[in-house]
């Protein structure tokens, strides 16, 4: 985030677009509609009727996949109303012409048509976004979990710049993480390109930095991303995987292939706190210990870096993460792993990571936490990022053009589905399925089915019905609701009775690899 979540009470305008906040960020879903209540302007951009939409002063319906024809044209009605930050825009941007040039690809017609989305709509959300300053943008994974979810979060940025709607309080781009301490890992530099704090592998001066500090080699090229590790494993390029806290047989796009990847590698270690859907199929699971049983450090969403303290001993054989990897790698004969405790891996990275190198052990004990970049032991730490300068300087426009989803409907396939999470439970439901409580609440997957569309195919609520794709087919009860808009229907992938995953399309983002999950193209039949 380049704000933070207090922040959103100096908002006068808040777009949450491809977000379900309410049900995947329940704490800033309230943070948001306490804003709204307090008279901050509300825009919803969602497919489905969530319940934000209660609170939004204009609901966007949009069609999935779309995003970026809907910012654009946003964006061209603002320049056409001459309603942009051009102060902003001459000394803090660049490429502006560019972007000008592109969006001639983005008339108000033609992105009503794209999106489904009136153009008085269109134009309203423009105008509220545009007039209401502050303005910040909330997003999470509806807008990357395409193969043009780069581009979408370009147009975003190209919004916020256009506005100047960056680097102040109540507004910003903000992208909201999908599950607790994501941040974190990438922080760590569990990314194949990045080393901690986001220095780059390919930066000789920064490798060796690195390689002066573990006193090793460093291979100067990029590794490759998680979705592309289950390509190379099928191939055979890949031959062993170490995979912690982590269940991609339920988690990754089309599983059925995900399995078979898995299967054929040499050597498959699980390291997690329960039997996973992905353990079952390990060579060698290691028991972990759970957060309450471990030290060390959360960073969530908005870059606030918290910690954690042992509450109560580790089950049986489980112990910490960091623990197991360090006692892997003194077995291997590897040197430099000696840990005692965590805080001691901590102050290696900052003294590597400059963006980091302000944060202690010692002052997370007296301050509770602190925002990075938090660069001196006197830095307070930093609220809003790019209040002076961007990053790389000047914030650099991206021209776009409007590309349709992977995967369309057809005959054969004529729905589209698209996938959210429920507020009872969480990502592969590996913890939260084992809560009574939160099962008594959600038991079982729904396909949520608009009634016109159920209607046509003779579904009634509660019907067991089954789902197919051109990869997979799942079995589920139906849920008839006007949530879900006609040629639109909804599941979680919480269940893995009724593994949504073995529907998904494996297509991904070029630049991100990040895969297409939330379209593809589906048919539903009622069982008899």
């Amino acid at each position: 985030m380049t704000n933070h979540i207090e922040d959103m009470g100096n908002a006068g305008c808040i777009m949450s677009i491809g977000s379900n906040t309410t049900a995947a960020h329940p704490i800033i879903g309230f943070k948001v509609k306490q804003a709204a209540q307090q008279g901050t302007k509300l825009i919803v951009v969602n497919p489905r009727e969530i319940k934000l939409v209660r609170h939004a002063d204009l609901w966007l319906r949009i069609k999935p996949g779309t995003d970026v024809a809907l910012v654009m044209g946003m964006i061209r009605w603002i320049l056409d109303e001459g309603l942009q930050d051009q102060k902003f825009i001459d000394d803090k941007c660049e490429n502006f012409e560019a972007l000008k040039e592109s969006l001639k690809e983005f008339p108000l017609e033609r992105v009503s048509e794209i999106t489904g989305i009136p153009v008085e709509q269109i134009i309203a959300a423009a105008k509220m976004y545009a007039g209401s300053g502050p303005s910040a943008i909330l997003y999470t994974l509806g807008i990357t979990e395409h193969t043009h979810g780069t581009d979408a979060v370009m147009s975003l940025a190209n919004l916020a710049m256009i506005t100047g709607n960056v680097g102040k309080p109540g507004c910003g781009v903000n992208p909201l993480r999908g599950q607790n301490n994501v941040q974190g890992a990438c922080d760590m530099g569990a990314l194949p390109n990045l080393f901690p704090g986001y220095q780059s592998v390919t930066n000789p001066d920064i490798r060796a930095k690195f390689e002066k500090a573990w006193g090793c080699t460093l291979n100067p090229q990029p590794g490759i991303t998680l979705t592309a590790m289950y390509k190379a494993a099928g191939e055979k390029k890949l031959k062993a995987f170490y995979l912690i806290g982590e269940d991609p047989v339920l988690s990754e796009p089309d599983m059925n292939h995900t399995i078979e990847s898995l299967k054929s590698l040499g050597f498959l270690v699980v390291q997690d706190i329960f039997m996973s859907e992905t353990a079952k199929l390990a060579d060698v699971v290691l028991p972990a210990a759970g957060f309450a049983s471990d030290d060390g450090t959360f960073t969530n969403t908005e870059r606030r870096i918290q910690r954690v303290r042992k509450a109560v001993p580790a089950p049986g054989e489980a112990k910490p993460d960091w623990e197991i990897g360090c006692m892997i790698a003194c077995k291997m004969g590897v040197k430099g792993f000696d840990y005692s405790h965590p805080s001691q891996i901590w102050a290696e990275m900052a003294s590597l990571s400059p963006s980091m190198s302000g944060i202690s052990y010692e002052r997370l004990e007296e301050e509770m936490s602190l925002q990075w970049p938090c660069t001196s032991s006197t830095h307070p730490g930093t609220c809003i990022l790019h209040t002076e300068n961007f990053t790389r300087g000047k914030g650099k426009f991206i021209p776009l053009s409007y590309r349709p989803s992977a995967e369309v409907t057809d005959t054969e396939y004529p729905l589209i589905l698209t996938n959210e999470r429920s507020i009872y439970h969480y990502h592969t439901g590996t913890m939260t399925r084992k809560v009574p409580g939160l099962n008594r609440l959600r038991s079982e997957e729904l396909v949520e089915i608009n009634p016109f569309n159920a209607e046509s195919l003779g579904i009634r609520d509660g019907d067991w019905v089954t789902v197919t794709s051109r990869r997979g087919t799942v079995d589920s009860k139906a849920k008839v609701t006007t949530d879900s808009p006609p040629g639109v229907v909804c599941m979680t992938f919480h269940f893995s009775e009724s593994p949504t995953n073995a529907l998904t399309n494996s297509a991904c983002d070029p630049i991100s690899q990040t895969p297409e999950y939330k379209v593809c193209a589906v048919n539903i039949k009622r069982k008899v």
